[in-house]
């Protein structure tokens, strides 16, 4: 039997295909299917099933595309309410093609619909070798509880409790476990960085199935719950219904300088791709910065939304075409055109520039004895309980916009993270804000905590300050 996963780092998104004799079913699928295409020709397949574990909320999926180009017929929950020719599976269904036996599980949890899939290999044995666990089991977490409009995190967290006592938690310790996320999705909050794991190594090792009570384990689940992007409730919809094909999507025009100024004028955000350090150099006034190299796209997805007009700067006509690939992937589709040749021609045509300055954790230590200093923090507030820098303040990249009330736009603004790509995204909105002189820290607070310079330890009752 064949077997593969696929995994989409700017995404943590991992999906698979499993084959044989002549037949391949994919799980989970990301929206370009290009991949999975390729795949299967090259080892001789058919794509004729493509499953889903749930609806996704993080990502558009691209199983009703898959499903047209392929002729593959497409598995679901029954509880999805899908709105496209599917199969709906329930508890105990199986599909058998070649060597290889699927059976569901019906798993609810981190939505009402999530199923896992079992995977026998028959040429190798009759026991499950194999759990495709989409997100209610992660590789050290599992999934967010509060992902549906009708039930509150305490019923989901309940749900999924029984879905792991009695069914995940049940099967022999050496299955391996194959979820649909890595660290750095926002699915969960401790995933680790590892791909796949066994079942005895989660019993032994995942925090959240040390819950001794449901209770135990719903509070667990349920308190301090990460903000749910706004963004999550579209992707399910569009799920839902099925994402048109990613061709369908027209051509984005190159645009002339004078032009981007009339649709930024009109409304229109200019999203510059570029690394901190470029858009440093020079950008264009009130631009927002969120660079390629990272989680692109999620960011996107929550600080725009999905019905923004987007403009896009970016290096080259290579990374234009990349940075609308990532948008479409979480269902941002409204990117109306792109700076031609980028901010090469924006300087020849004389246009106004804006910079935003770059300073080393030294250059931050030395400033911080400055009165007039304002220092911003835009981690996640367990990231700040952790450790951060005497003096700043708590404003987490996902609520920044909506907190800047009691900051002060004429002082001189210092803004770190963890290693320096949010900070770069939050001082771009900063300057979009108003704030007169902003200022992005290089390498964040893990540069911070290698300089060994002061941190400030939140503790029980107290904060301490330690070097």
């Amino acid at each position: 039997m064949y077997f593969e996963q696929f995994y989409l780092g700017c995404l943590a998104h991992a999906s698979y295909m499993i084959g044989s004799e002549g037949l391949a079913a994919v799980v989970d699928p990301q929206r370009d299917i290009g991949i999975y295409v390729e795949e299967a020709a090259r080892h001789g397949f058919r794509i004729a099933y493509v499953i889903e574990t749930h609806l996704h909320a993080d990502f558009v999926s691209g199983h009703q595309e898959l499903a047209a180009t392929t002729g593959a017929k497409i598995y679901l929950g029954h509880k999805a309410g899908a709105k496209f020719p599917h199969i709906a599976v329930h508890d105990g269904d199986r599909l058998e093609f070649g060597q290889c036996c699927l059976e569901f599980l019906e798993t609810p949890g981190h939505t009402v619909e999530s199923v896992s899939i079992l995977a026998t290999d028959l040429e190798r044995s009759a026991e499950p070798f194999a759990v495709f666990t989409g997100d209610t089991l992660f590789i050290g977490d599992v999934g967010r509880p509060d992902l549906s409009g009708d039930l509150t995190p305490q019923q989901l967290a309940s749900m999924l409790y029984d879905s792991l006592q009695t069914k995940l938690l049940r099967l022999p310790d050496a299955v391996q476990v194959f979820p649909a996320h890595g660290a750095g999705s926002l699915c969960g909050r401790q995933m680790s960085s590892e791909r796949s794991s066994t079942i005895g190594k989660e019993r032994a090792t995942n925090y959240a199935l040390r819950a001794k009570t449901r209770e135990e384990f719903v509070d667990l689940l349920t308190s301090e719950l990460p903000e749910r992007p706004g963004y999550f409730a579209l992707d399910v919809e569009i799920n839902r219904s099925g994402a048109a094909p990613l061709e369908s999507l027209p051509e984005i025009p190159a645009l002339e300088p004078a032009e981007v100024v009339r649709r930024q004028q009109a409304g229109a955000i200019v999203l510059d791709t570029r690394s901190s350090g470029q858009f440093g150099s020079a950008h264009i006034p009130g631009a927002l910065q969120i660079g390629l190299a990272g989680q692109y796209a999620s960011w996107a997805g929550i600080l725009l939304g999905l019905g923004q007009e987007l403009i896009l700067v970016a290096e080259d006509e290579e990374k234009v075409h990349e940075s609308r690939l990532r948008l479409a992937r979480v269902g941002i589709e409204k990117v109306t055109g792109y700076l031609r040749d980028g901010m090469a021609s924006w300087s020849a045509a004389g246009m106004p520039l804006q910079q935003l300055a770059q300073i080393t954790v030294d250059d931050l230590a030395v400033l911080a004895n400055d009165h007039d200093l304002q220092i911003v923090d835009v981690r996640r507030p367990s990231e700040w309980d952790d450790g951060h820098v005497e003096h700043a303040v708590l404003k987490p990249l996902n609520r920044l916009e909506s907190s800047l009330g009691d900051l002060d736009r004429h002082r001189t603004t210092a803004v770190y993270c963890k290693g320096g790509y949010r900070s770069s995204i939050a001082s771009s909105i900063l300057q979009r804000a108003g704030f007169e002189q902003v200022v992005n820290v290089i390498g964040g607070f893990d540069a911070w905590r290698a300089a060994n310079l002061p941190v400030v330890q939140v503790g029980c009752h107290a904060a301490e300050v330690t070097s």
